[in-house]
């Protein structure tokens, strides 16, 4: 129900309608409805900040459940958001997010961010200043203190948060939690975490030509917070991923996904350091300095201390087609997680694998599992599991159970991911110039990291990443 529109529900309003009347009231029919009718006053009013690519489908996800209301839709690239546009024709039709929630606040009770990285946070914050519930896609932001900044913003307004890592909520998740906690493979001190992106072009020097800017899209807009570039087709739609300006490589968009199972079931909070190998392959190396696209393969060993009754681990991330050794425990054919990538669960007793998602955990060696006694369920499951990311936090909005991967959950996640971009962009620290004229570059570090003050404590250049200055226009508020 819409708290900001509605004072009182259907069930309220016979109640009183019948006292008034001496007991005796005739209720239409569009209000009493019938079996699975729901009333609108009943729904939840939804806009959503980004209608075309992956907004297509958290749209679609959270459409499943009867009582959400598309009322809006707000994007800056109209052709992209056509079809959405043409599949919810009764929301009103925005470019700029900041006019659409000055215009219609007071009608809508939730907000979807499904833009790129780089704008995350602003539309975020200023929902959630509002009063409005929150679902953002993954990462949950570009920077390492928006994430932390949108994770005390939502405990300050009080509203209902949801990250889209979908994985999140699969029931596989869950049973990974419970074999490691049952002591299914003993204590766990390695974990592997790898994809098979980026899959998309990285390794990139910042075009210098100039190119018009399509009628159907708002290129101001679209850049946001960002600093201003000249527009150029090598951004859009899809390879923005590959820019630091809007962008955060392939870690930012895989790890929120495949590293949540080891940080969940690990009970994993922030690093105390990580170190990083990266590719030096350029499209252009006479140019190459890596200050504007991500490389196109990177490793990334990430060390936590003891957690609770849990012994430190080291979390290494493969991507770029890197990935660990298979383990001795696969037989000849068998495959380790899939070709998205996975996980690997190194204990003292054993090891445990899965799929991206955290779909298909299985003990190694497969054979294992013939006879293996999963322990007794300890986690709520999410209706609908993976399937029932979105419609869970449609129901959290409505007054039902928190989501799993609300922002005190995936902002510590998200923040330990981002500083695996630390490491990353540390690895090309511009140091001078060689004997043929060319960057020099630092190379491998490992940085130490103090988490709760977000701060390298031993490499000075590294904090630079950590936050961003915003174009002019642009605040994040708090």
């Amino acid at each position: 129900m819409s708290k900001q529109t509605h004072g009182i529900n259907r069930r309220t309003f016979i109640q009183k309608s019948a006292l008034a009347g001496g007991g005796l009231v005739i209720v239409p029919r569009h209000v009493l409805g019938g079996p699975g009718y729901v009333a609108p006053s009943d729904k939840l009013n939804i806009a959503a900040i980004g209608a075309g690519g992956r907004a297509r489908g958290v749209l679609r996800g959270i459409s499943k459940h009867k009582k959400a209301n598309i009322i809006a839709l707000c994007d800056v690239d109209k052709q992209r958001a056509a079809d959405s546009m043409k599949k919810y024709k009764k929301a009103e039709d925005f470019t700029d997010f900041r006019k659409m929630l000055d215009k219609i606040h007071k009608d809508v009770d939730a907000v979807t961010i499904c833009s790129p990285d780089h704008t995350h946070a602003v539309a975020a914050m200023a929902a959630m200043q509002l009063g409005k519930h929150v679902y953002v896609e993954k990462p949950l932001t570009h920077n390492i203190h928006e994430a932390r900044t949108l994770t005390e913003a939502a405990r300050k307004y009080g509203v209902v948060t949801q990250m889209g890592n979908q994985g999140n909520s699969n029931d596989d998740l869950r049973r990974i939690c419970e074999w490691i906690w049952a002591g299914t493979i003993g204590e766990v001190r390695e974990v592997h975490c790898w994809t098979n992106r980026p899959v998309w072009p990285q390794g990139l020097v910042r075009p210098s030509e100039k190119m018009t800017v399509p009628k159907t899209l708002d290129w101001d807009l679209w850049l946001g917070p960002a600093p201003m570039r000249p527009f150029h087709s090598t951004y859009l739609p899809f390879s923005w991923r590959g820019w630091w300006d809007f962008g955060t490589g392939a870690l930012g968009d895989m790890a929120c996904h495949i590293i949540d199972p080891a940080f969940r079931a690990l009970k994993l909070g922030y690093p105390d350091s990580a170190e990083a190998f990266a590719s030096t392959f350029t499209e252009n190396w006479q140019e190459r300095t890596y200050q504007d696209s991500p490389p196109n393969s990177t490793m990334i060993r990430f060390e936590f201390p003891a957690r609770e009754s849990m012994a430190p681990v080291t979390l290494t991330w493969y991507d770029g087609g890197l990935k660990p050794w298979n383990p001795p425990e696969l037989e000849e054919g068998e495959m380790m997680g899939d070709g998205g990538g996975g996980v690997l669960f190194v204990g003292d007793k054993g090891k445990i694998s899965c799929s991206v998602y955290a779909r298909n955990p299985t003990l190694l060696p497969t054979k294992l599992m013939k006879d293996f006694k999963e322990p007794d369920p300890v986690l709520d499951r999410v209706e609908g599991g993976i399937d029932g990311h979105q419609t869970s936090w449609v129901e959290a909005c409505m007054g039902g159970p928190k989501p799993s991967s609300n922002f005190d959950y995936s902002g510590p996640l998200t923040e330990t991911v981002l500083m695996g971009n630390l490491a990353v962009r540390s690895f090309f620290h511009v140091t001078g110039k060689n004997n043929r004229n060319r960057p020099q570059f630092d190379g491998r570090k490992k940085l130490l990291w103090d988490g709760p003050n977000m701060r390298i404590t031993n490499f000075e250049p590294a904090n630079q990443y950590v936050r961003r200055e915003y174009r002019e226009g642009w605040s994040l508020g708090s």
